[in-house]
């Protein structure tokens, strides 16, 4: 239960810390294809399975990209090890 703490803690100070500029363009481009996913999967239109299925791609790989890209910060650690 130890370790959990600490995992959830690391996390929480990660996502509070700097963002790169880099990848706050990543994460903004995520966020943007995030959006057309959902967009194409809400569609009130029958679409091909083909395009629902790559709306569904894009809305997956939109909310990864944009999550990855927060937990990246510019702190480095001194001692690996701990």
């Amino acid at each position: 239960m130890f370790h959990l703490k600490n995992l959830i803690m690391n996390i929480i100070k990660r996502v509070k810390t700097p963002t790169p500029k880099f990848f706050k363009v990543l994460r903004n481009i995520g966020l943007a294809l995030a959006a057309v996913g959902g967009t194409i999967l809400a569609a009130p239109i029958a679409l091909p399975v083909l395009i629902t299925t790559v709306g569904g791609y894009l809305a997956v790989a939109g909310g990864v990209l944009s999550a990855v890209s927060q937990l990246t910060t510019t702190e480095e650690r001194s001692n690996a090890g701990k």
